[in-house]
């Protein structure tokens, strides 16, 4: 009899009859192709590219349409060639490229490609706040499409992959370009970066306990050097510390330490977090004026600003200059120096993504269903949902989770 019951229970539980018909609509998979567009990237020193051939040929065996116009992966070694042949269709002009439904390019658009976007269009792309404008937003805004910035996209255990990613490779990178401009080919200390039985190890400060820092202490280490880093997040500082399980010299920005040792190091790299638009810590001018000549500044935040009084925007091509003989390397998207590496990256995280777009039916479902997606989303359906953004600049926006849950 009980059996009998607990039977019956469960069809009743089961019944489509209980449960109303927006909720079922909701849990529903509707997998819907999708039409990627891969413009070529015409900001300056630009080289990553959202998709590797190899991410192209799983979409495209999935049945998603891929155009890409010719030559966007030539920075990163791939060739027409290898897009071609993973299914995309090569177009010749960014025109054809912008009649896709969802555009995915690195660097944020011009203002002339911003003029190819059309209603309902779902842009994702880099936002760059540092450089960011109340005109460029209502440009973007007067398109009537759905924005996504990369950099603010979360996943499922909120931290920020894009971000994190390109991190871990600026971290890595960081003590490498240090290493090269130590030497005395380049006019450097003409030390070696790291240390030898019998000889002093060199001295690497890092401003910052973040992904950046994690990966520069763990390529300064395993070289041999003596590193300090110095954060005023404590918690960063901690979780740094655990990380690397190694002992390792940390501290706060206290001025008085971390002065006496920048005039010490033979390498420092700035890797601060701007919080509220504004770098924690500013290293004075005359402060980097008592380094010893030859030491190295590496400036991962200079597309914030810079955390060095002395810091002035280089380029790949031209990527460092010298103030009081301290030679300062300050090239924004360190990434793009290693831009295949980059690439690969970038695509292991929005291949996924493109994936779950698809088996919910498009962009609008997805973000009804995954509230991490949101994150990312500054412009929907043409309004400002960003409180930064609007906050920054005197604007108006809407709540996005009010506007999904409308969904019309």
């Amino acid at each position: 009899m009980t059996e009998r019951l607990a039977a019956n229970l469960g069809k009743i539980a089961s019944s489509a009859a209980l449960y109303p018909k927006e909720s079922m609509l909701a849990v529903e998979e509707r997998r819907r192709s999708l039409f990627i567009g891969l413009p070529k990237e015409s900001s300056f020193q630009e080289n990553r590219i959202g998709l590797t051939p190899d991410a192209v040929k799983q979409l495209t065996e999935q049945g998603h349409r891929i155009v890409i116009e010719a030559g966007a992966g030539g920075p990163s070694k791939y060739s027409d060639h290898e897009y071609s042949e993973a299914g995309a269709q090569i177009v010749y002009s960014p025109e054809e490229v912008y009649e896709a439904n969802i555009i995915l390019k690195i660097a944020p658009p011009t203002y002339g490609e911003i003029e190819y976007l059309k209603p309902n269009q779902t842009l994702i792309s880099a936002l760059a706040f540092g450089h960011l404008t109340s005109d460029y937003i209502n440009a973007l805004l007067r398109k009537k499409i759905n924005a996504i910035s990369f950099e603010l996209i979360r996943d499922k255990s909120e931290s920020k992959p894009v971000v994190r990613a390109m991190s871990e490779i600026a971290g890595s990178t960081v003590m490498l370009i240090a290493a090269e401009y130590l030497s005395s080919s380049k006019e450097g200390k003409g030390v070696v970066l790291g240390g030898i039985t019998g000889v002093p190890p060199s001295k690497v400060v890092i401003l910052g306990a973040g992904t950046v820092a994690e990966h520069a202490a763990r390529a300064a280490l395993g070289l041999g050097a003596e590193v300090k880093v110095f954060d005023n997040q404590i918690y960063k500082l901690r979780r740094l510390k655990q990380n690397i399980g190694t002992q390792l010299f940390t501290s706060t920005l206290d001025k008085a330490v971390l002065y006496s040792e920048i005039k010490q190091a033979d390498v420092v790299i700035g890797a601060l977090v701007a919080e509220e638009g504004r770098i924690a810590c500013m290293v004075e001018e005359n402060i980097v004026s008592q380094m010893a000549p030859g030491s190295v500044i590496v400036d991962v935040c200079i597309d914030q600003g810079g955390c060095f009084e002395t810091s002035e925007v280089t380029s790949h091509s031209r990527p460092v200059y010298r103030k009081y003989d301290i030679i300062h390397y300050c090239v924004p998207n360190i990434p793009s120096r290693v831009p295949r590496t980059a690439s690969n990256a970038l695509s292991n995280i929005f291949t996924p993504i493109f994936t779950e777009i698809s088996k919910y039916g498009g962009v609008n479902e997805v973000l009804f269903m995954n509230e991490h997606y949101r994150s990312g989303v500054y412009i929907y359906k043409g309004s400002l949902t960003n409180a930064p953004i609007a906050k920054r600049f005197g604007m108006r926006y809407k709540e996005l989770g009010l506007m999904i849950a409308v969904r019309n």
